[in-house]
């Protein structure tokens, strides 16, 4: 009965795992060994021996056979018991077998991690494999640009080295230019001025020997009394146009000046003109301030004169203008004054009319007078000195009526001549000029 009981609980284990296959094997004579195979897992298990459980009992197997009457209840709690250690055995192995599950599905979901983590780094090294490829052409495209742009560099340099050396050849050469030009026009002036000289001592001479008993009318002018201006001389019945003698009230200064007793009815004070370039007005402001030049031909009447004159009552100014094709212009304006010295002698006008252009090439409101030593002008360039002659320079401005005199042919595209802008352009040079002012109420 204790074999049977022992071979039963053997029997037992088999059934309770009976889901799964199971080998059974011997080792050695007398023991029993159990391996459950799970999948990919093995499991063994020892039984306890059935001598042992022959000898664990205090009955022998014969003494089943022998004695009939057997204690059945003993027997009966005997294999219950053994049928419950079966059983928590049994409950025992699906736990385990249970858990046994649970890692290899942990252990298979790891490895499936680990495969896509690996797969992960290896597209992850591909990919870092090909940024340093892609970086190491990148910068040996680099490196070559900027050997190229180094070399650009460098041949840049060169031509602008090159460069500065011919502009300060040119610079020189240009330097060199202006001074000959300088001494060429100062000497064009004094050889025409001596021709001018010359042509009137001729034409004075031609005129004593054809009327012996006549007087020059110009002589005969400047031994008349001095007038306040040409409108005075006109008043008191001198009509011909020539010299006359001025002196400004309340001074003992006094000026020839000419006097162009025709135009428009006369009585106009001359205070600048221009004709054939004889007199270089290219001067200073001394000798603008004071006047200089020839009544009788080309000349400026003085800008401190004219200031005196124009503020003591009002005063117009008539411009007129002749160009090299026979054409003549004029610009009238209404009013006009010259400031004192220490205001540079700015101008002052109003009221513009004539054929001469219906804007004034005189800059407006009034500038200050500028001088090729007295620079007064709101230019850095010097307005004076590189258009040569005085004005009322603004910044260089549309006019210059002292500008440099050029002849015949000579005369376009010049920015320093004798210019009214708004009348020929700026690139014009007139052929010649005259400025005259005569009381506004005459």
């Amino acid at each position: 009965m204790q074999l049977a009981a022992c071979f039963f609980l053997g029997c037992g284990i088999f059934l309770a795992s009976g889901y799964s296959s199971f080998s059974k094997s011997m080792e050695t004579l007398g023991k029993k060994q159990y391996q459950v195979q799970h999948g990919s897992c093995s499991y063994t298990f020892l039984l306890p021996e059935a001598d042992n459980c022959r000898s664990s009992s205090p009955y022998v197997s014969n003494a089943v056979q022998r004695d009939a009457p057997l204690d059945y209840d003993d027997s009966v709690q005997r294999l219950q018991l053994l049928e419950n250690i079966m059983e928590n055995n049994t409950q025992w192995l699906m736990k385990v077998l249970n858990q046994t599950t649970r890692l290899e599905l942990q252990l298979l979901e790891h490895s499936l991690s680990t495969n896509k983590l690996e797969r992960q780094i290896s597209d992850q090294t591909n990919e870092i494999t090909k940024l340093q490829e892609k970086n190491s052409f990148l910068e040996k495209r680099v490196l070559e640009m900027e050997d190229k742009h180094m070399l650009q560099l460098k041949s840049i340099k060169d031509e602008k080295d090159q460069l500065q050396v011919l502009v300060a050849r040119q610079n020189s050469i240009i330097e060199e230019l202006e001074k000959q030009l300088v001494t060429a026009t100062v000497n064009n002036s004094v050889l025409q001025k001596q021709q001018h000289d010359l042509m009137e001592t001729v034409h004075s001479l031609l005129t004593m020997i054809s009327t012996p008993n006549s007087k020059n009318n110009f002589i005969a002018k400047e031994e008349q009394i001095s007038f306040k201006d040409c409108a005075e001389a006109f008043k008191s019945g001198l009509t011909t146009s020539g010299i006359y003698k001025l002196t400004v009230s309340n001074t003992a200064q006094e000026k020839k000046a000419y006097c162009d007793m025709e135009t428009g009815g006369g009585g106009w004070t001359v205070i600048q003109k221009r004709e054939d370039g004889s007199v270089d007005f290219h001067r200073t402001w001394k000798e603008y301030k004071m006047g200089f030049g020839d009544p009788a031909g080309e000349y400026w009447l003085g800008n401190e004169f004219v200031s005196q004159l124009t503020n003591q009552r009002r005063y117009v100014l008539k411009i007129q203008l002749k160009d090299w094709e026979g054409n003549e212009a004029y610009s009238l304006y209404d009013q006009f004054s010259l400031a004192s010295e220490e205001q540079k002698y700015r101008i002052y006008l109003k009221g513009l009319t004539g054929t001469a252009g219906k804007i004034s090439s005189i800059s407006q409101p009034g500038n200050d007078f500028s001088t090729k030593d007295a620079d007064n002008d709101k230019c850095i360039c010097k307005c004076s000195q590189m258009l040569t002659g005085g004005w009322w320079f603004d910044a260089c401005g549309p006019s210059n009526l002292n500008g440099m005199y050029y002849p015949l042919r000579q005369n376009n595209n010049k920015f320093n001549g004798i210019k009214w802008y708004y009348w020929k352009g700026s690139g014009y040079s007139l052929k010649a000029t005259t400025m005259m002012i005569r009381p506004a109420d005459f």
